[in-house]
């Protein structure tokens, strides 16, 4: 079982929950933060003092509030952390589940476990743990795995990410279509850039653009 355990949670009431799957486990070394910053640096320090972490939970949204930031969520500290510690154990605890985002975490970030909130989580953060503890397998939430599975033929190619590119710079449709087709990018009509906007919506599971852009910023697309 995992010897010391960091945990980065910003709502009071879920470390309640998460300290005591730990106590259930037998495990008494743990911390826990409110902050990305915090939990990076003391991780850091770990590795430092050579008395590192072997496992991290970590939410993937934090609510802002008066403290400035350098890493403002979840993905971006697992991203931090993976590439000072190679080795280390991670769980994404949250309740996302846009299965790109989760999706990306284990491809890009290679995290070990997911775990969504919700009724049972508890209890899946105590299977998790045990499983990860023990083998080199992934733990993923039953509620999650199954759309992960789901075959999707859909993917972002230059042309997709260069349209959320002038979206999130406030381009409008028209202007895209002109900057296209002075560029020769091709297809570069209206209705073809509508229609893929469209699809990148359904794919991203985005309300409206400014949903979509907001999404491809926080998954590192544009």
């Amino acid at each position: 079982m995992f010897k010391k355990v960091i945990v980065a949670e910003d709502f009071d009431s879920i470390n309640l929950g998460i300290e005591q799957a730990l106590r259930d486990l037998d495990i008494t070394n743990y911390q826990h933060t409110k902050y990305c910053d915090d939990a990076y640096l003391k991780i850091r320090k770990a590795i430092i003092d050579n008395e590192p972490y072997d496992l991290l939970i970590s939410d993937l949204s934090f609510k802002a509030d008066y403290r400035e930031v350098k890493i403002e969520n979840g993905d971006k500290l697992i991203e931090k952390v993976r590439a000072e510690q190679p080795d280390l154990k991670i769980i994404a605890y949250s309740v996302e589940d846009k299965s790109h985002r989760i999706r990306s975490l284990f491809t890009n970030s290679d995290i070990n476990g997911f775990v969504m909130k919700g009724r049972n989580s508890i209890d899946e953060l105590k299977k998790a743990m045990r499983l990860l503890s023990t083998s080199e397998l992934k733990y993923i939430s039953p509620e999650i795995s199954s759309v992960l599975q789901e075959n999707n033929n859909y993917e972002i190619d230059d042309f997709d990410v260069l349209i959320m590119k002038h979206l999130s710079l406030g381009t409008a449709q028209d202007d895209i279509r002109d900057t296209f087709i002075s560029l020769n990018i091709k297809p570069n009509s209206k209705s073809a850039i509508e229609k893929r906007i469209s699809k990148l919506k359904d794919f991203f599971k985005a309300n409206n653009t400014v949903h979509l852009v907001s999404i491809a910023k926080d998954m590192g697309i544009i």
